[in-house]
């Protein structure tokens, strides 16, 4: 008996204590409650605020609703990289153009040559900033980056772009130069009736597939400064980075075409609308495939990623990629094996002066 009166105490003391765990945990819920059904009335409040500040600069100012086009004046230009999947990206912005009112417009150089000469940059700087009825504009084509600013524009271009592995890249246009690809198959190419693979080239010598011919990624992001295009410059490499953190909204990659796409769409609706669900099932979206490639050799690759040149461009390319698959990892979320992309994670409060 003496025993069980000195247990007694402690089995009280513990039920006590499970009793106050369950009622503070009852009461952080209640509390967890409580606070997002504040925050979802501040979004509220918020929102009908943002609304009523809207309706009254609009009657003040008294405007009028238009077409987007008529008041937008966003000029995107994709200096696209040759064999980056290039094409098929453009053919969308083609498809859309109509939809969602846009102009799009090829910058069509003298034998694809990627730099301007001065008078010709000025004259571009010139047309895209004051060619008002092209504006919302999608400018495209093979040309080094331009910093509009230096001209002494007032307004700046969005400018995007995609990359692609250097050695790919050039494999691909290695044999585009000699086989084409099945956009316009009946074309005759440069280098038509050339049988000799890649991998011959590489062994021989050949002046098509040496490594100077894969400093291209880094000049194009570069730009027009004389350093920008001499083969295995690290202040080139230098700069290509610090424009493509600077002055590209968005840069992606060939291997991750379709999330880059997507991550455009949700950030450029204006131009982009409807962009991710015409590449997953248009056709022209997957067009353009370079004939007869035959993919390089271990051997072959080994030879190319001796070179300094291979190594600074590839430099490149990874940075690029981290930066996109960063800017990736914050836009979308995987469920199910499916991509979607990120509700807005923001929104604006305690707007002042009120509305009486």
């Amino acid at each position: 008996m003496g025993l069980l009166r000195t247990m007694m105490p402690a089995k009280f003391q513990l039920l006590a204590v499970l009793a106050f765990a369950l009622a503070m945990l009852f009461i952080e819920n209640q509390i967890q409650k409580l606070e997002e059904s504040r925050a979802k009335l501040e979004r509220t409040i918020a929102r009908h605020e943002v609304a009523e500040v809207a309706q009254r600069h609009s009657e003040d100012a008294g405007w009028e609703s238009s077409p987007p086009a008529e008041k937008d004046d966003t000029v995107i230009i994709y200096n696209r990289v040759p064999k980056t999947a290039s094409t098929s990206f453009t053919n969308i912005a083609y498809d859309l153009c109509g939809k969602n009112r846009f102009h799009v417009l090829h910058i069509n150089t003298t034998k694809n040559n990627p730099v301007m000469s001065l008078q010709d940059q000025v004259r571009f700087v010139r047309n895209v900033t004051s060619w008002r009825e092209m504006k919302p504009g999608f400018y495209h084509g093979h040309v080094a980056y331009l910093d509009f600013s230096k001209y002494g524009a007032q307004g700046k271009p969005m400018y995007i772009n995609v990359v692609r592995e250097p050695i790919e890249r050039l494999v691909s246009y290695y044999y585009f130069l000699r086989f084409g690809d099945d956009y316009r198959p009946g074309l005759r190419r440069r280098k038509q009736g050339d049988k000799k693979t890649f991998d011959e080239c590489v062994s021989s010598g050949g002046s098509d597939c040496a490594p100077e011919k894969l400093w291209l990624q880094i000049p194009f992001f570069c730009g027009h400064h004389s350093e920008c295009w001499t083969a295995g410059s690290r202040w080139a490499l230098e700069q290509a980075k610090s424009n493509l953190l600077n002055e590209y909204l968005l840069v992606g990659v060939t291997e991750e075409l379709e999330d880059f796409i997507m991550i455009l769409e949700a950030a450029l609706p204006r131009f982009f609308k409807g962009a991710t669900e015409l590449y997953r099932s248009g056709k022209k979206s997957h067009l353009r495939k370079t004939t007869d490639k035959k993919p390089p050799t271990k051997e072959t690759i080994a030879r190319l990623q001796q070179s300094d040149i291979w190594k600074i461009e590839n430099e490149f390319y990874e940075f690029a990629l981290e930066q996109f698959q960063f800017v990736r990892a914050h836009a979308v979320r995987e469920k199910d094996g499916e991509l979607y992309v990120l509700a807005q994670s923001f929104f604006y409060e305690k707007i002042y002066p009120k509305v009486s």
